[in-house]
């Protein structure tokens, strides 16, 4: 659990590094059939934006907590690219594709924190 939340503070950090917005938490540990403990969700106002974050978060897992994501899809055109850390999945979209896919409500059940933007 300690190691869980090392990992989705220097996520969240990684996120913040590149002015990511919007940082939202769900906690899925009792969701029955969750693929994962917590999606970190995220955005970036366009696909540069979106890359330049993912790069931000491997670094950030890889020097505060050790970690690194098993794997990353979405990297081709930045509009989602999701990134997978086993307990952990990071979500960083656009703004639109964030809207129109809206993991936050998929699971209405799983309580959620919000990180406050740093602007």
């Amino acid at each position: 659990m300690k190691e869980t939340k090392t990992l989705i503070d220097a996520i969240v950090q990684g996120i913040q590094e590149k002015k990511g917005s919007d940082i939202t938490i769900v906690d899925l540990g009792n969701i029955e059939g969750a693929i994962c403990k917590d999606f970190v969700i995220c955005q970036g106002q366009s696909p540069s934006q979106v890359d330049a974050i993912a790069d931000s978060v491997e670094e950030f897992a890889r020097t505060k907590a050790g970690d690194k994501p098993s794997k990353v899809i979405g990297r081709e055109n930045s509009i989602w690219v999701a990134m997978d850390f086993g307990d952990v999945i990071v979500h960083i979209f656009v703004p639109d594709a964030r809207s129109f896919y809206d993991l936050e409500h998929l699971w209405e059940d799983a309580p959620t924190t919000l990180i406050p933007n740093l602007d």
